[in-house]
């Protein structure tokens, strides 16, 4: 890839035409909006129609489908997506031509520089459902901010909104040190674990890329890490910049919580901070993951001085991002959930909480994700996938990669006792079909296509 030379702040300037490829996806569409707002003459293109263009059309960008050098026209500048390689004939067709091409994140980590407010969630899981409860703190705080999540948040019915306020609140990847790029404010770091392998060395290289996240934030700005985290820890340790902690195990910690009982295995706590109670907190999801997710939520409203009443009220009306923990339907009496979770340590979570909702019967259909992550993590793998009572695997979704490993799912089937392979989807649908029973919980879990398996099901029901 040839680098631009010019800053790609010089083009962010009413009257500019830039082209996005990959227009449609996650985190484009909202940039496309923004470029729009802030007076670009924005057009892109995407591989299929969908809702999403529809929706970009209907503001006026003109969104072509396919990939053509032909469709960047007059553009003065190409942003693309992370999917979008060096040989697709826009980005090739942009380098003959002089035209610079940036990446997603530069773009993204540009625009944040024009709020005084930039909050970005980072962390090996738990990134969604905590940018998303953010959200709902925030705008229930009257502070209209743009936010941009790697999920849908049924409060925006989109994982995105552009706001008139002077706060942005970014779900942060660590893949490719994407997150780099940008310019938070206030950073928050969830946890640290080992994960994309296929990109970082070892877990000492991830807390690398974390440390050197935190130390973007400017002196006037806010460092907010996870007590409890072992990573978290590792990777704020020789700042120089001062850090706020959250935790629930580490009762040293700035923010910690208090009063923590279970209802219907959703957490009811107080949040305290610096010894006071800042806000009273009644989850309506399950899981005691969620309470150090909600701390992160809080800390960062506390730092920009958002009044406690907010994070009380927003939290009301949160019921979890779209796939995280998300309900379906039910069939044949057992009640179907979906779930994006594609690590062990998500797993684990997810699992364990599965066990205190009080069913008979966890019958998990799981769906690894990428070759490299399940050959790298594939002890841990067997581990969590031991929990469920009954385990149905799915084969291994490949994403962006070909499987040089020679791995399978059915590698995975034979270390954990009484696990169903199915070599597609349409076999995962006919499994769990024949499994369920009144009084199961059914799960689909992974970040590929698996929720498809769960939705044929539903169709049957």
């Amino acid at each position: 890839m040839i680098h631009p030379t010019v800053d790609i702040h010089t083009y962010l300037k009413p009257g500019v035409r830039v082209h996005l490829a990959g227009i449609g996806g996650v985190s484009m569409c909202p940039l496309a909006e923004v470029l729009r707002g802030m007076g670009l003459t924005v057009q892109g293109s995407d591989m299929s129609e969908s809702d999403t263009v529809r929706h970009l059309r209907s503001l006026g960008i003109d969104v072509a489908i396919g990939h053509s050098a032909e469709n960047l026209k007059d553009c003065d500048l190409v942003i693309r997506t992370a999917a979008i390689h060096d040989e697709n004939p826009e980005i090739s067709g942009a380098i003959a031509r002089g035209i610079p091409v940036y990446e997603r994140a530069q773009a993204w980590g540009a625009i944040m520089q024009k709020y005084a407010n930039a909050v970005c969630f980072s962390g090996t899981h738990g990134k969604t459902t905590t940018t998303s409860m953010a959200t709902h703190i925030f705008m229930e705080a009257g502070a209209d901010p743009t936010v941009m999540i790697g999920g849908t948040l049924p409060l925006l019915h989109s994982g995105y909104r552009v706001g008139q306020g002077d706060t942005i609140i970014l779900e942060s990847c660590e893949y490719c040190n994407s997150f780099l790029n940008f310019f938070p404010t206030v950073a928050v770091i969830l946890n640290v674990e080992e994960d994309h392998l296929d990109f970082f060395k070892d877990l000492a290289d991830i807390e690398h890329s974390f440390h050197a996240f935190a130390d973007l934030v400017p002196q006037r700005g806010y460092i907010i890490s996870n007590a409890d985290d072992a990573g978290a820890r590792d990777s704020v340790k020789g700042l120089q910049h001062p850090v706020f902690t959250f935790a629930v195990q580490d009762r040293t910690a700035d923010c910690v919580a208090d009063n923590v009982s279970f209802f219907d295995g959703c957490p009811v706590f107080d949040v305290v901070i610096h010894g006071e109670v800042y806000a009273h907190v009644e989850l309506k999801i399950p899981g005691k993951h969620n309470i150090l997710n909600t701390l992160a939520a809080a800390s960062a409203a506390y730092v920009l001085g958002l009044p406690g009443e907010a994070v009380s009220r927003g939290l009301e009306t949160f019921h979890g991002a779209g796939r995280r923990m998300e309900h379906k339907g039910t069939y044949h009496g057992a009640e179907v959930y979906d779930d994006y979770a594609h690590h062990p340590g998500e797993l684990h979570a997810l699992l364990t909480t599965a066990r205190t909702m009080g069913y008979q019967r966890v019958i998990c259909a799981f769906q690894p994700h990428t070759y490299s992550r399940t050959k790298a993590l594939f002890s841990q793998f067997v581990e969590e996938l031991k929990l469920p009572d009954v385990t149905v695997l799915a084969e291994i979704y490949a994403a962006r990669e070909q499987n040089d490993i020679g791995i399978s799912s059915q590698d995975l089937a034979r270390e954990i006792p009484g696990a169903i392979y199915c070599s597609s989807l349409e076999k995962v649908t006919d499994t769990l079909a024949s499994l369920a029973q009144p009084g199961d919980l059914i799960l689909t879990v992974g970040a590929g296509d698996i929720f498809r398996a769960g939705e044929k099901l539903l169709e049957r029901a």
